[in-house]
C-alpha cells in the first residue's frame, strides 16, 4: 500500500479523494530531523511546510512532492532533480482569497481599525470615533500590482470593478494588459501609488526589490501591502521608514523570519497590520488546494505524470526510477 504523507492536516474532501489509495499520514513534526524520518518510507509528500534537503536523500520509494499551494519555495528543487522526485503544484486556486485579504488590509490601513478597535475598548466611544476624522475612501486611489500572475490579475480585478480604483500593475513579461489595467516601470509605479500591493514570487531579482531607495520614491501617504514573500522587503529599510512615519503604514502577511519573533518591531506600530501567513487560507481555498493536491498525488500513484508539473526535465531520472511501473 503506498504511504502519503502529508506536512499537515487536509481538507475533508482531500483526504476522502486519498482514502482508497493509500495510507495518509500527518507528519508528527516539521522541524527537518522528523519530517525526514517519516518521509522515509514515503511515495508522496504533499507539503505546506519546508522540506529539508535531506530529506530526498533517504527517501528511496519518493515518487513525487507536491506543493498544498503555488509557491515552490518550501521545495528544495535542486534536492528533487539529483534524487529524481516529480515536484507538482496547485497554482491559482487561492487567488481569491489572496485578493480579498489585500482589500479587507487596504481598508483597515485607510479606516484606522487597530487603533480604532484598541481605543474604543480602552478609552471608549468618542476616543474610538475621534479617528474617524482623518480616515480616507478607497475610491479614485492608485493601486500599483507588483506582479500580474492569478493574485495579482484577482486583485486588480476587484480593484477596479468592486472599488473604483486607479490600477497600474508591473510584471516581467509586460503581457497584454487586463481590461482597466495600465504598466509602469517598478519605479514610476512606486512613486505613483496609493496603495502598493506585493504578489509577485520569490527570485533573485525579487528579493530585496522593495529597497530604501524605493520606499523613498513612496508617497507620504501610501500603504505597502505584502502577501509574496518577506524577503522581497528590505525589512531594515521599511522599519525606519514607518519610524520616521515617511510612508502611511504597513499590511504585512510574510515575513523573512516566520514565525515572526514577539518582539519584532513591526509589532510596535499602529499603522502596521500583521497576519500570520494566513491571507490565502480560508475554508474554500483549503478545500480546492487539497483536493488539487490529492488529484496531483492520485495520478502519480496511478503512474502518471502530475497536471502542474514543475520539474519537467527530471521525468528521465524519475523514470529509469521506476521502469518496472512508469
Amino acid at each position: 500500500m503506498a504511504r502519503i504523507l502529508t506536512t499537515h492536516p487536509l481538507h475533508p474532501r482531500a483526504s476522502a479523494m486519498l482514502a482508497g489509495a493509500g495510507e495518509l499520514v500527518v507528519a508528527s513534526a516539521l522541524d527537518p530531523a522528523t519530517l525526514t524520518a517519516e518521509a522515509k518510507n514515503a511515495d508522496i509528500v504533499i507539503v505546506r511546510a519546508p522540506l529539508p534537503p535531506q530529506l530526498f536523500e533517504g527517501a528511496a520509494k519518493l515518487r513525487a512532492a507536491i506543493r498544498h499551494g503555488a509557491g515552490l519555495d518550501m521545495i528544495p528543487m535542486e534536492a528533487a532533480f539529483a534524487a529524481g522526485v516529480l515536484v507538482a503544484n496547485v497554482p491559482a486556486v487561492n487567488a481569491r482569497s489572496v485578493a480579498e485579504h489585500v482589500m479587507f488590509a487596504a481598508l483597515a490601513l485607510l479606516r484606522s481599525f487597530r487603533i480604532v478597535d484598541r481605543d474604543l475598548r480602552a478609552r471608549g466611544w468618542l476616543a474610538g470615533r475621534e479617528h474617524a476624522n482623518s480616515n480616507s475612501e478607497l475610491a479614485g486611489k492608485t493601486i500599483g500590482i507588483v506582479g500580474l500572475g492569478a493574485v495579482g490579475q484577482a486583485v486588480g480585478h476587484i480593484a477596479a470593478h468592486g472599488f473604483d480604483l486607479n490600477v497600474v500593475a508591473t510584471t516581467r513579461s509586460m503581457q497584454p494588459a487586463p481590461e482597466k489595467v495600465g504598466f509602469l516601470s517598478i519605479d514610476a509605479l512606486v512613486e505613483q501609488s496609493d496603495i502598493i500591493v506585493l504578489c509577485c514570487p520569490l527570485t533573485p531579482e525579487t528579493r530585496g526589490l522593495i529597497n530604501r531607495e524605493r520606499i523613498a520614491r513612496m508617497k507620504p501617504n501610501a500603504l505597502l501591502i505584502n502577501v509574496s514573500r518577506g524577503p522581497v522587503v528590505d525589512d531594515d529599510a521599511l522599519i525606519e521608514a514607518l519610524q520616521k512615519r515617511r510612508i502611511g503604514g504597513a499590511a504585512l502577511d510574510v515575513f523573512s523570519t516566520q514565525p515572526l519573533p514577539p518582539n519584532h518591531p513591526y509589532f510596535s506600530f499602529d499603522n502596521v497590520i500583521i497576519t500570520p501567513h494566513m491571507a490565502g487560507i480560508t475554508e474554500e481555498s483549503m478545500m480546492r488546494m487539497g483536493v488539487g493536491a490529492a488529484g496531483e498525488a492520485l495520478l502519480v500513484l496511478a503512474n502518471k505524470l502530475p497536471v502542474n508539473l514543475r520539474n519537467p526535465d527530471v521525468v528521465d531520472h524519475y523514470r529509469r526510477r521506476f521502469s518496472a511501473s512508469v
